[in-house]
């Protein structure tokens, strides 16, 4: 059994997903973004009758949650169930999300020119990591360690900036619900409740005022002229569930290294934070 399901509200218009972006801009100086995504497995024990179904490539039993997170560290949609040997691009491709962003079903803006008289038109986009394929919807960093100040360098410190929403959702999630810090005696239908039930709590406790207690000042990644300050859940005790997934090489359309080689020309040249190369 998967359980797919809403956390919180996707958008529903235009207008809506404009105030998405309009958040990733101002508090992450990403523009065109409208979520971050990412995928985590979460141990279960050994499922009845499974086989190798629920066997990743870590060597362990687990299901997969897969999320999206806005600019304010709340879940938009999770996807809780899958099997632990399909990796985090598989996923993705097996949500209801990803069917309705093929047929073009969400009333997601349409591309434009970040800049006049820019002629390239830059689609809105979700942040993501190594682990996804790259096209129009989807944004990743350059491969490698590109040279310091170059515009690809830049371009990878920005989009980290961005992403570093969802890890923080997943963070604050393990480090408060312990459940997800340890591997689940539970077969595959309840473990996913539980963890549903955990991403419906964070957006509930993420409402003011009981965002201040849940995460109080200190507990997120704070950053101030580009000095970064990990959050105090960096610091708790390595985590034996809520791993990371696998990162597979994908292929890249050409439109989509141009776009993104575009973003990065943008941050070097009209769109400069003053202490960007030095990050």
């Amino acid at each position: 059994m998967k359980i797919i399901c809403r956390i919180s509200k996707i958008p529903s218009n235009e207008e809506e997903w404009l105030e998405k972006a309009k958040e990733f801009e101002d508090k992450w100086s990403f523009p065109h973004a409208i979520a971050a995504m990412d995928g985590k497995h979460v141990i279960i024990q050994a499922p009845s009758f499974s086989g190798t179904e629920y066997y990743n490539y870590k060597q362990f039993f687990s299901i997969v949650l897969f999320a999206l997170v806005d600019a304010d560290y709340n879940f938009m949609y999770v996807d809780v169930g899958t099997q632990g040997r399909i990796s985090d691009g598989g996923v993705f491709k097996n949500t209801n999300l990803y069917k309705k962003m093929e047929r073009h079903d969400l009333n997601i803006p349409e591309p434009h020119a970040l800049r006049i008289p820019y002629l390239l038109k830059v689609p809105y986009m979700i942040l993501a990591d190594k682990a996804f394929a790259m096209n129009e919807y989807t944004i990743k960093p350059f491969e490698g360690n590109p040279e310091v100040g170059s515009p690809q360098r830049v371009f990878n410190n920005r989009l980290s900036r961005g992403r570093r929403v969802v890890e923080n959702a997943f963070g604050i999630l393990s480090a408060v619900f312990r459940v997800l810090r340890k591997s689940m005696a539970l077969q595959p239908e309840i473990a996913s409740k539980i963890v549903l039930t955990t991403i419906y709590l964070h957006n509930f406790l993420r409402k003011r005022p009981s965002c201040l207690i849940y995460t109080p000042p200190g507990s997120l990644d704070t950053e101030k002229d580009g000095a970064l300050t990990n959050g105090r859940w960096r610091q708790e005790q390595p985590t034996s569930s809520l791993l990371s997934m696998r990162n597979i090489p994908r292929r890249i359309t050409d439109h989509a290294k141009t776009v993104r080689l575009h973003l990065a020309d943008h941050f070097v040249l009209n769109d400069v934070l003053p202490w960007q190369n030095n990050y």
